[in-house]
Parts: C-alpha cells; structure tokens; sequence
C-alpha cells in the first residue's frame, strides 16, 4: 500500500508547455484544427468528417439508463442507434486506425445486460478485427443489495487492419520486482524482466472519478484522464486526430491535447459541451489537473526479494 505522501504525490498532475498562443477551439471540421469541439449531434458532427481521417476514436456511449443526456429506449432501438454511430465511425477511421468503446452494463428490472456483447457484433460486421476486451476495475462505486456490487466495466478496442498503430514502450507500467533475476540457466544473474516496465495486461486497475477526485465535475458518468491516456498514447502517434462522438466534459479530448495530438468531439448538453471546451483550453495551457497515470501499488527498489520467490531443483518452498 502506498504511503500518505506517496498518495499525495500522485493525486493531481500539471503539465507545465513553454508559452503557447491560445487555443482556439474550432466547432466546424478541419483536419488541420487542433481542437474542434461541435455542440450537438455525433451523426450530424460526423458528415463533416471526411473518410479515413482518424486515427483513434475513444468514447464511453450513454448506457440507455435515463441519464439526462439520453433518452431511454427499447434495448434493440438503443442497438440500432449505436450502430449507426459506429457505422460512421468506421467510415472515418484511417486504416491503420483503432476503435476504443468503453461501456458497462444495461440494468433492466435486476438483470444487467452486458452492452459489450450487444454492441460486439455492430463492429464485426463492419470487418474489425477485436484485439482486446480490456477490463477497468476500480474500487468504488453503487453498493448492490441482491446481487454482487459492479467494480468494472470493460472496453472493446478494434482495429480496421492488420497494420496498426501499437505503441507498448509508451505505457508501461513498473514491474512488481525490478530487480528480479535469472537464478540458471545461461542467462543467470541477468535481470529477468523488460528494465522500461512491463505490459499491463487486459486488465487495468484506475480509480474512477467520483467526489473526492481531482477531475471530478457535475457530470455523473465521467472517465477519468488516465484510462483515455494510456489508450492514446498506445494507438496514435504525435499530432494523430483522437475522435470521441460522446464528448461528456472531455476526457478524451484533455487526453489527447495533454499528449499532443489533434482532438474533435461532440456532445449534445450545453453545460458538458461549456465545460468541455474550459478543460481542453486548460489541458492545453497546461493548467488542467488531473490524476496521472500511476499504479495504486508502486514497488520499493531497496526492499530484498524473498528468498522463496526462486526455487532450484533442490529447495523447498517456505
């Protein structure tokens, strides 16, 4: 477990850019805009977008819950709708693009309904490829009374070929024993592990935004910063086009801008939307705080290995 100042320290992040000429936020398409933020619908926004002109889109769609940004539907009507959203996605994906959708689950009378296993074939039809269904666990959230309480929701990231964009180096994350060694063999005495860190799986532990986060806004469904960064940062490159149709207040967006890419997005309340183009033209400033993306546990290099982490032929494990 982290200590109080090591939890402090990895609280809030602020990336601080030489001067900069203001930002200004576009809300008409042109690839050459850095940010274009489009008040209104993702459908209307994306007949804009020319073919093939993203590289990554990343967004967490409404949930057919009843929030107040959405209007809740019969669940085949809510497919129905997200296909056509995803239809245009594809359509302006670049080939060596990456689509990432993030999204949990349909609750109706008690019964939840996976949306990733409803939504799954919207993106196969279209001839993408899965490459993984990433699983984002975080450790707090609603508190169930007849069923196990949801600490996960899950994002399904397809590509449009097979030569894609896949940046490992750039999000690694520490390795549990740093100095873990080779004990035989002809590598002995060798470190055993990748020294930049390691992959970090299909399964990502980042603490939602709830209150007491420093991201926190007033909207009730918001994804924090860090879970959108490590997918930009490991699908596009420099100055790459990052697209989210459920804009929200922008996480994807202040994601992007923090990495230096391009950044295009639509949401349809005006108060998200107020809010939105307020984070992006932090992030760009480099004045947003937000919650870096670090491990809940960070290993200690001067703590010893156990002695039974390695077993020879001729021990016995303790």
């Amino acid at each position: 477990m982290m200590n109080k100042k090591a939890m402090e320290s990895s609280a809030e992040q602020l990336i601080v850019y030489p001067h900069r000429d203001e930002l200004e936020i576009k809300t008409y398409f042109s690839e050459g805009n850095s940010a274009t933020l489009y008040l209104g619908d993702c459908l209307d926004f994306m007949q804009q977008i020319p073919d093939r002109s993203i590289q990554l889109i990343v967004t967490s769609p409404p949930y057919n819950l009843g929030k107040e940004y959405e209007k809740k539907l019969d669940i085949e009507d809510y497919v129905l709708q997200q296909r056509q959203v995803i239809d245009e996605c594809v359509r302006i994906l670049k080939d060596e693009g990456s689509i990432c959708w993030e999204v949990g689950n349909y609750v109706d009378n008690g019964e939840i309904i996976p949306l990733d296993i409803l939504l799954y074939d919207c993106f196969r039809s279209n001839g993408l490829t899965l490459r993984n269904r990433i699983v984002w666990h975080f450790g707090h959230g609603l508190h169930c009374s007849k069923r196990f309480s949801g600490r996960y929701e899950t994002i399904l990231w397809f590509t449009k070929s097979d030569d894609y964009v896949f940046n490992l180096d750039a999000i690694r994350i520490p390795q549990k024993y740093p100095k873990k060694k080779h004990f035989k063999g002809p590598n002995v005495g060798k470190y055993s592990c990748n020294p930049n860190g390691k992959n970090p799986s299909d399964v990502w532990d980042i603490p939602n935004v709830k209150s007491n986060h420093v991201e926190k806004t007033c909207h009730p469904c918001q994804f924090p910063v860090a879970l959108v960064q490590r997918l930009v940062l490991a699908l596009s490159n420099d100055q790459d086009l990052v697209f989210d149709p459920f804009l929200g207040v922008s996480s994807t967006a202040v994601a992007g801008m923090i990495n230096n890419r391009r950044v295009a997005g639509s949401e349809i309340i005006q108060k998200y939307y107020d809010i939105a183009c307020e984070r992006v033209k932090l992030a760009y400033e480099g004045r947003l705080k937000f919650r870096p993306d670090k491990p809940i546990y960070e290993p200690k290099d001067n703590l010893p290995l156990a002695r039974n982490i390695f077993i020879s032929e001729n021990e016995e494990r303790i």
